[in-house]
C-alpha cells in the first residue's frame, strides 16, 4: 500500500490572497495561488495523521474529506500552526476518545496556556478533548508501532519541529538546523521545505538558501511550501526551479 501526503494549505500565516492586497498574486485567477495556511495531510502506514492546525483548519478537513484523524502533530507554537485546534472536536464526537497531539515542550506549554479551559481540571463542557504528548528531538515518536523521526529546527528566534517518515521529510519553518538533526535527513528521497521568497529573511529560507540545502541533503524530489505571495505566481516561481524542485499547492497529493 502507498503512502500519501496531501497538501492541505501551502501559504504563509496571512495566506494567500492577504487582506487587501491588490498584486499580482494576490489577484490572480490561477487555483494554485490560492493558498490556505501550511499543514499537510498523511495517510501513512493505515493511519491518518495531520501535521498543524492553524487558522484553515476546518474548512482543511471539510475540502480534503477528511472523516478520520489518527493524530496531530505540531511544529511550533506561531498562531498560523496551533489557533485552530478547537475544531478536532468532531472527530472526538465522532470517533470517541482523546485525540493525541504531539508537540515539544515550547509547543505544550503554549497551548496549556492559550487553551486553558481544554486543559484545566474541570475542563468546559464540549471542549476539545486532548491527550498532550510531549516529545523531544533525542527521542523517536512511536505511533501504531511505526517509528516518526522528530527534527529540530531553528526557526529564528524559537524553534520548531520537523517530522521524518521512512524516506519523507516535511521541514517547514526552518532557518537552520544543527549537525546531528542533519544526520537524521540522511535516506529522504522525498523533502518537503519552507521556501518564503526571492528575498533573504530572519526565520525562514529564502530561494537561494532553500535550493542549496536540497543540493546538500540531495533528495529524488523536493516540494517547496510556506509560500509568501512576495514570491510570486505558481507559474512564475515554476520557472525558477530545476528539474527536481517543484513548488506544492493546496490540494496537491504526493505517494512516498
Amino acid at each position: 500500500m502507498n503512502n500519501e501526503l496531501t497538501f492541505l494549505g501551502t501559504g504563509t500565516s496571512q495566506g494567500i490572497p492577504v487582506i487587501a492586497c491588490t498584486c499580482k498574486t494576490c489577484t490572480s485567477k490561477d487555483p494554485k495561488d490560492k493558498r490556505l495556511r501550511t499543514s499537510v495531510h498523511l495517510s501513512w502506514r493505515g493511519m491518518s495523521i495531520v501535521i498543524d492546525s492553524g487558522p484553515d483548519f476546518r474548512y482543511q478537513m471539510l475540502r480534503a474529506g477528511i472523516t478520520k484523524l489518527d493524530a496531530l502533530l505540531i511544529t511550533h507554537e506561531h498562531n498560523d500552526h496551533i489557533i485552530g485546534i478547537d475544531d478536532i472536536r468532531p472527530f472526538n464526537f465522532r470517533q470517541g476518545g482523546e485525540m493525541p497531539v504531539y508537540a515539544n515542550k515550547n509547543v505544550s506549554e503554549n497551548l496549556i496556556n492559550r487553551f486553558a479551559y481544554i486543559f484545566q481540571q474541570n475542563p468546559y463542557p464540549g471542549a476539545p478533548k486532548i491527550n498532550l504528548n510531549t516529545i523531544n528531538s533525542e527521542d523517536l515518536l512511536t505511533l501504531n508501532g511505526q517509528t516518526i523521526i522528530p527534527i529540530a529546527l531553528n526557526h529564528g528566534i524559537t524553534s520548531s519541529f520537523g517530522y521524518k517518515f521512512d524516506s519523507l521529510a516535511y521541514l517547514t519553518d526552518m532557518k537552520t538546523l544543527q549537525e546531528g538533526e542533519l544526520k537524521k535527513l540522511k535516506g529522504t528521497e522525498t523533502l518537503i521545505i519552507n521556501c518564503l521568497r526571492l528575498e533573504p529573511h530572519f526565520s525562514h529560507l529564502n530561494l537561494d538558501e532553500a535550493l542549496d540545502f536540497i543540493a546538500e541533503i540531495q533528495p529524488k524530489k523536493t516540494y517547496l511550501t510556506h509560500i509568501s505571495h512576495r514570491f510570486g505566481t505558481y507559474e512564475s516561481i515554476k520557472k525558477m526551479l530545476p528539474p527536481n524542485v517543484f513548488q506544492a499547492y493546496d490540494g496537491l497529493k504526493i505517494e512516498f
